[in-house]
């Protein structure tokens, strides 16, 4: 077990779980973005490299995604999401050595694919269909700390979809 690895991965699964409970959109694609960070560093040490470059994508994803209403981004949101999408396919079917190998690029392809939405609810929901998939990556490629933040994180959304939309939907009537 690569010790060093694991806890920049633990680092990288804390900053991912606080991006949700974080209100407002900006803040939880902003917060995101630096877990990605995180994780390509341990996913980099770990010589899990499909991680590594699936999450380098992801980052790029979601600076286009916070961006997505400004300037060419906006005029164009359509092909930028398809040329994104299949940047993400791209690299995952480059790097294809086995069918566990596409796991990130599924995961990434929901994470990323969320934050083009404006509506939290919306953006929390698809996130957390990509969870499972790095959940699974993150086991077999050894990432332990991340693969138990993968957990966290699906209970974390979980309760961010409980206070922001049921609970505040429930009180708003």
């Amino acid at each position: 077990m690569n010790i060093p690895a694991n806890i920049i991965g633990i680092l990288a699964v804390a900053t991912f779980v606080l991006s949700y409970q974080i209100k407002n959109r900006r803040g939880i694609v902003a917060v995101n973005a630096i877990s990605r960070s995180l994780y390509v560093l341990q996913y980099i040490m770990l010589k899990a490299y499909e991680g590594a470059v699936l999450d380098v994508v992801g980052i790029l994803a979601s600076v286009l995604a916070q961006n997505k209403d400004k300037g060419v981004i906006k005029r164009y949101t359509a092909a930028v999401i398809i040329a994104v999408n299949l940047l993400i396919i791209g690299c995952g079917v480059a790097l294809y050595e086995s069918p566990v190998s596409l796991l990130p690029m599924i995961g990434v392809l929901f994470h990323t694919g969320a934050f083009w939405f404006s509506n939290e609810r919306t953006i929390r929901i698809i996130s957390f269909l990509g969870s499972p998939f790095w959940f699974a990556y993150n086991l077999i490629s050894g990432a332990y700390g991340s693969a138990i933040g993968d957990l966290l994180t699906m209970v974390s959304i979980g309760t961010a979809i409980v206070r922001y939309d049921i609970l505040r939907r429930k009180n708003e009537k």
